[in-house]
């Protein structure tokens, strides 16, 4: 990785959207979040991968679902009625695809200043797996893990769940 790659991922000062999987709190930038839904049905398309639930028909567009607790290989729980499809904007390539991530309960928008980000801890090798780590927001007596939506999701894996949940 290079040194301009690994400045470019720090995160910015700016609003999160934050949310909850498990016992940790996690944020995205704002402007990367198109809409927010509680659950509903999702098509289970065969044949994907585990953490790709399905697909949903959002007025009119048929979209993937990921689930993040699977794709972050945590524990299974049963959807609740805190359960949220968040919907956001990925760049992959030159195009912008819309896409629903599941979390377990949406938290509040939260505005986090440059003097609030620290880095990513460094653990060793093998930090290509939690690339998509932009920085520790710190705020009160808590930690908010802040994630670029774009390497949640790598290329290769993009490219599995746009293949298959491609609709004809």
């Amino acid at each position: 990785m290079s040194v301009e790659s690994a400045v470019a991922q720090i995160a910015q000062a700016g609003k999160y959207l934050s949310f909850v999987l498990g016992a940790e709190e996690y944020g995205l930038e704002i402007l990367r979040v198109q809409e927010i839904n509680g659950m509903m049905d999702i098509t289970r398309v065969p044949r994907t991968p585990s953490y790709v639930r399905g697909v949903i028909n959002l007025r009119g567009r048929v979209i993937p679902i990921i689930s993040l607790r699977d794709h972050f290989n945590m524990p299974a729980i049963e959807d609740t009625e805190k359960t949220c499809i968040i919907v956001v904007q990925i760049k992959y390539q030159d195009t912008q695809i819309t896409m629903g991530i599941i979390v377990d309960e949406v938290s509040e928008v939260l505005n986090i200043t440059d003097n609030q980000i620290e880095p990513p801890p460094s653990f060793g090798g093998g930090m290509e797996e939690i690339d998509f780590i932009t920085g520790m927001g710190k705020l009160d007596k808590k930690v908010v893990i802040l994630l670029d939506i774009d390497r949640v999701l790598d290329g290769d894996k993009l490219e599995t769940v746009m293949q298959s949940t491609k609709q004809d």
